[in-house]
């Protein structure tokens, strides 16, 4: 009987241990708390000086903000899902001059990381290479970052799981040749998106260079102005589909490559190329040469709907139709 007594005793620790154990995945034990994401604050009168600070010691999840001011640093963000971000969205917030790895002001290995609210300016290495953000994770958002006089804006490592997108941001005097920088440059993608966003005065090499299996480009201005010295506003080296709308492309006088706007395949065809599709855009010659809107070099008929063309433009060359 004693024993008995002891099994029955016994049998509620049993049911809840056995009930643990049958817990859904990523559920958590009874009496566990789940993790909490921190903001972690950034400033003169904060616990962390410079972004790196806080960037060094956050979790997966967690937020950095960062007040007003030029930081004279850098940071490789190696944790996911973490948004760094500004305190105002004025572009206030501001690194500058100190790439990290000899890559960028900012170098993000994580996956799904937002970065908001910041200027990134004047990054230099010896491989002329530098950049605002080198992009070697999975996934990644940018809104309402301005970068001014990098030698790339954003430059994305091969990661064809990955999609970049990037919001409401400025790109201005960016770029450099021998070897060439661009305003945006990523490697095979599955998705670059850019939306409602200002290229300006790039230095002779592209606005957006993209391999990426599919490239968006949407509300988009690119401006060579008076000054700017850009190749092609928009090049797709090795085709991939391709949705340019709603955008604005103005070619200037000092424009170092005259024969297009948008360059598909000059590189080799070397993935699939589903559809290009150029609709509802505004495009400008301000120089005194003949150019092409679109020259095709892949085998996929590229449509061309409802464009506005100013000065001397042809809308196509290769494969396609005008409408």
């Amino acid at each position: 009987m004693p024993l008995l007594r002891d099994a029955r005793l016994a049998l509620p620790f049993l049911l809840l241990t056995l009930a643990q154990c049958a817990l859904p995945l990523g559920a958590l034990p009874l009496g566990a708390t789940p993790a909490v994401a921190r903001t972690l604050e950034v400033g003169e009168n904060r616990e962390f000086k410079m972004p790196s600070e806080a960037i060094r010691v956050a979790k997966d999840g967690d937020r950095v903000v960062i007040d007003p001011g030029e930081y004279f640093d850098c940071a490789v963000v190696f944790q996911s899902k973490i948004t760094i971000e500004g305190a105002k969205p004025d572009g206030s917030t501001v690194l500058t001059d100190k790439p990290c790895q000899g890559k960028a002001l900012l170098v993000t290995t994580g996956n799904d990381i937002t970065l908001r609210n910041l200027t990134l300016q004047r990054a230099r290495v010896p491989d002329m290479n530098g950049a605002g953000i080198r992009a070697e994770g999975i996934n990644l958002t940018i809104e309402r970052v301005k970068f001014i006089n990098n030698q790339n804006g954003i430059l994305a490592a091969p990661n064809p799981t990955s999609t970049i997108t990037v919001r409401e941001s400025e790109f201005l005097r960016n770029g450099y040749c021998s070897p060439c920088a661009h305003g945006i440059y990523v490697n095979a993608l599955t998705l670059l998106r850019v939306e409602r966003s200002l290229f300006a005065d790039t230095r002779q090499a592209h606005h957006i260079k993209s391999r990426a299996s599919r490239t968006e480009i949407i509300g988009v201005e690119t401006r060579d102005g008076d000054s700017g010295t850009a190749s092609y506003h928009i090049d797709i080296p090795n085709g991939g589909s391709l949705v340019v709308r709603d955008s604005t492309l103005q070619k200037g006088p000092k424009a170092e490559n005259r024969t297009t706007a948008i360059m598909i395949g000059a590189e080799g065809v070397s993935q699939p190329t589903r559809e290009i599709i150029i609709e509802n855009n505004t495009m400008i010659n301000t120089g005194s040469y003949q150019t092409f809107m679109v020259v095709n070099l892949t085998a996929t008929e590229a449509m061309l709907k409802n464009n506005r063309l100013t000065g001397r433009i042809q809308p196509l060359r290769g494969d396609g139709e005008v409408r």
